[in-house]
This record gives structure tokens, C-alpha cells and sequence, in this order.
């Protein structure tokens, strides 16, 4: 039985790709494809697998975890699964601390190591959706102004469009935390609207296209942004009908040029670390990195977000 983690990252459509899952569970059953998503994995699958409060038990709880872990994949296994794929972006790391670091996952590591000893080595694969940074970080910073209204200065643009670390760091330490799993990577740029062609390359089994809307709280574009937010936050923005971009011309090319750089690493080979899926309606693939598909409209398709409701975008107002 494969066993595949998706880690996410945020914001790349990762909570699209879970409402594929859903919504065609019952057809990739028939394949012998078994989902498990957040409402899984936060309601006490991984209970204890994470630093924490400590039992009042006294039972160690990361050993209770992995034998938890541990009855559930047997289960999977003895019903004949052939592909349980647990999707849950918080695996890869909390968001709001790469926000409050201004830098790409800083604990992804030790949070993935914590995993692979909770499932004991039966992790067969892991499945990364990496996105541009300037559309990441641009995505994400709008997502939290919305939330809670925290709107970045320029020295946190500046800190995040210098920070030394990108996806590529990201990938080296999912593969030390996790050295027996097959890596694979899938540009956001590429694959946003593509939930059926992902699972396909991860489980080897045609699946059913992805039809109708799969697209979950996308963040809101300028006008709508302007309309929800309170007065001096709306202010604070600039004019136009597009999407909040933050940073400044330079930062937003230094950050493409990290995505350029890591493209290139991945579209090498990723010195044999992991494997950059290509598009499977591109006969004609190229180097060129996807950078530039996120700015065009067809990226509104299908979007990735916290795995928090989108009703009711503002926590207040406040």
C-alpha cells in the first residue's frame, strides 16, 4: 500500500486538491484511492506527534501516536487499499510562523522528522506544491490582512524578499526528515487547476477529471479587499482591479529569480533529491520556470488556502 503525504504548501491550491479528494471519493474508492484530510488529521490522528502539553497520563504520547497510526494503516491495508493519501498542509509546517520569520517553512524539518517517526518508515511518498514567491508570500500576507488585519511594512517586505531560504532549501529538508520517501514536486503554476492529473502521477491511476468549480477561498482581488477592509487599512492599498502585490519591482524579481534558480535545480534533477512533475498536456516541455502564469487570469481557476472557513473573511474590524 502507498502511503503519500501531502504537505501542502499553503496557499498553492492545496485545499482545492482536498475538495477533489472529497468530492470523488466514492469513484477513487474504486480504485482503491482512500483519502484522509484535515478533519482527520486535526481531530486526533496526529495527536501527540508534535511538540505539545504533556499527557496527564503519563503515557508517552508520541508512542501513542504511532500506534494509532499504526492500527489505521493496517486497517487500510487489510480492506485492500491500494493509495491512502493524507493531505493536510500544517504537516509541512504552520504558515503564520513562516509569516512572523519571513522566511519558507523554517521548521519544516524537525516538523516532518516528527512524522516519519510516527509512521514508523511506512510513508512511501510526499507530494510538495511549490508556487513563485512573490505570488506565495503576496497570497499569503493578503489572506492574514483579511483575517486579522495585519497589514506588513517595508521592513518585513524587505526581510522576506532577502531571506537566503527558498523552495529548494524547503526540499532538502523533507528529504533528510524523510529519507525513505519518492519526492515529488508540483509548480502551482502548472497544476492549480489540475487536482485529477496530480493524483494520477502520484498513483499511477487514470483519474476522473476534476468538473465544475473546485476553487475554495481564493484570496479577494483589490476591490473587494478595499470594500471589506476598515477605512485607514483600505486606504493603505493601492488603486487597480488585480490582486494585492506587496512587495516593491525589486523584491518581487529577486523573489522570481529564487523561483527561476530552484526551477532550474528541480528541472536538473534536484541532485537525485526529488522530481519535478511535468505537465501532462505539454508535449513540448521546456527549463522555462512558470513564474509568469500566476499573473495571468487563468490563475483565478483554483487556489489553495489555510484550511480555514471562507465565510466571513474579517476576524473584526477591530
Amino acid at each position: 500500500m502507498k502511503v503519500i503525504l501531502h504537505i501542502g504548501a499553503h496557499r498553492c491550491a492545496t485545499r482545492s486538491f482536498q475538495n477533489y479528494l472529497t468530492r470523488k471519493g466514492d469513484h477513487l474508492s474504486q480504485y482503491g484511492i482512500v483519502s484522509w484530510g484535515p478533519e482527520r488529521t486535526r481531530k486526533g490522528l496526529l495527536h501527540g506527534v508534535q511538540p505539545g502539553a504533556v499527557s496527564v497520563t503519563g503515557r508517552d504520547p508520541v508512542e501513542r501516536a504511532k500506534g494509532r497510526i499504526a492500527l489505521q494503516l493496517a486497517a487500510m491495508q487489510e480492506a485492500g487499499t491500494a493509495a491512502l493519501v493524507i493531505s493536510d498542509a500544517r504537516m509541512l509546517g504552520a504558515l503564520e510562523q513562516s509569516l512572523s520569520l519571513g522566511t519558507l517553512y523554517p521548521g519544516a524539518g524537525e516538523q516532518l522528522s516528527r512524522l516519519d517517526h510516527a509512521f514508523d518508515g511506512a510513508v512511501t511518498d510526499v507530494m510538495l506544491n511549490i508556487r513563485s514567491p512573490e505570488s506565495f508570500w503576496a497570497s499569503a500576507l493578503s489572506l492574514r490582512l483579511e483575517h486579522s488585519l495585519r497589514l506588513p511594512n517595508a521592513r518585513t517586505l524587505a526581510r522576506i524578499a532577502a531571506s537566503p531560504r527558498s523552495w529548494r532549501d524547503v526540499i532538502q529538508d523533507i528529504y533528510c526528515a524523510m529519507p525513505g520517501a519518492r519526492i515529488r514536486v508540483f509548480a502551482h503554476e502548472v497544476f492549480a487547476s489540475q487536482p485529477e492529473a496530480q493524483l494520477s502521477a502520484m498513483t499511477g491511476v487514470d483519474c476522473p477529471p476534476a468538473r465544475g468549480s473546485f476553487r475554495l477561498n481564493a484570496c479577494a482581488r483589490l476591490p473587494e479587499l478595499r470594500s471589506d477592509l476598515p477605512g485607514r487599512f483600505a486606504r493603505a492599498l493601492p488603486e487597480g482591479d488585480g490582486r494585492w502585490m506587496p512587495f516593491s519591482e525589486a523584491e518581487a524579481a529577486s523573489l522570481r529569480e529564487s523561483y527561476y534558480d530552484d526551477m532550474m535545480w528541480l528541472v536538473g534533477g534536484a541532485d537525485g533529491l526529488a522530481e519535478l512533475v511535468e505537465d501532462p498536456n505539454k508535449s513540448d516541455i521546456t527549463a522555462t520556470p512558470p513564474a509568469a502564469a500566476d499573473r495571468v487570469p487563468q490563475d483565478d481557476l483554483t487556489r489553495g488556502q489555510m484550511h480555514d472557513p471562507d465565510t466571513g473573511r474579517l476576524a473584526g474590524t477591530g
